[in-house]
């Protein structure tokens, strides 16, 4: 007999520390995870819809904090590992997780890879965003994890722009519906947690969820058991994006926000 616990869950990511954590978290919990990794997209790519959008300085100065961020990381290693400690978390692969790659979420085989196992939710973590004909193909509901309160710190580095804007009472997390828009849909969970001052944008994202497992289990189990409540996104509404890499040293230089 089927019980809320093993019903399929789909979660999809294009991988990393972070989604790791909540895969580890969800399996912990949950009899039937499966996970679909998506490859990762051509920073060619990223780099033309960043300036379509805003602008090719714009998105070279973010290009440039990605870099920069990404050889980084190695600096803040014993950071992020006092948070994996500290909140007593695991980023570790584990082999028992069955894990299908994947090209993207919006491609005819996942939908269809989706469809066949028929779960009862699909959960995203760090993955590309659904297109509105994918959306309405999948199964059951959907719903993604953002590092950031919605919707004040909609799209990315929402704990940075968080501590920018001082307002470090909404630097969390943010478990929400997925609809049509970035970040727009209704809220099923929020997390808040205070950055230490050894925390910088190399580890936002993975304090915001180490600590944000809870909320994950949760809107999971109210999928599962068919007792979502999604709550409106109420409050100012803005999309963020990585900043420049001049934005970035200046508010390090002047301000101690990395």
């Amino acid at each position: 007999m089927e019980t809320a616990t093993n019903k399929p869950i789909v979660v999809v990511t294009a991988g990393g520390r972070n989604p790791q954590v909540l895969i580890n978290a969800l399996n912990a919990r949950f009899a039937n995870v499966t996970v679909l990794i998506e490859q990762p997209e051509s920073k060619t790519l990223f780099l033309k819809r960043r300036a379509r959008k805003l602008g090719w300085t714009t998105a070279a100065g973010q290009f440039a904090t990605m870099v920069v961020s990404k050889f980084g990381k190695r600096f803040a290693e014993q950071r992020a590992e006092d948070i994996v400690r500290d909140y007593g978390v695991s980023d570790a692969v584990d082999p028992t997780v069955p894990i299908t790659e994947i090209e993207s979420i919006n491609s005819t085989a996942a939908i269809e890879h989706i469809r066949r196992i028929g779960p009862a939710v699909v959960f995203l973590v760090s993955c590309r965003m659904l297109s509105v004909s994918t959306l309405a193909a999948m199964p059951c509901p959907v719903i993604n994890f953002h590092a950031g309160i919605n919707p004040q710190y909609r799209g990315l580095m929402g704990g940075y722009w968080a501590r920018v804007e001082d307002d470090e009472e909404n630097f969390g997390a943010t478990v929400h519906l997925v609809d049509a828009g970035v970040d727009t849909g209704d809220v099923l969970y929020q997390s808040r947690m205070k950055p230490s001052k050894s925390d910088t944008l190399h580890t936002y994202p993975l304090l915001q969820t180490a600590a944000s497992t809870a909320i994950t289990i949760r809107a999971v189990e109210d999928a599962l058991s068919g007792t979502l409540k999604p709550l409106p996104a109420n409050g100012s509404s803005r999309q963020w994006y990585h900043p420049p890499i001049w934005t970035w040293l200046w508010n390090g230089f002047t301000r101690g926000i990395w």
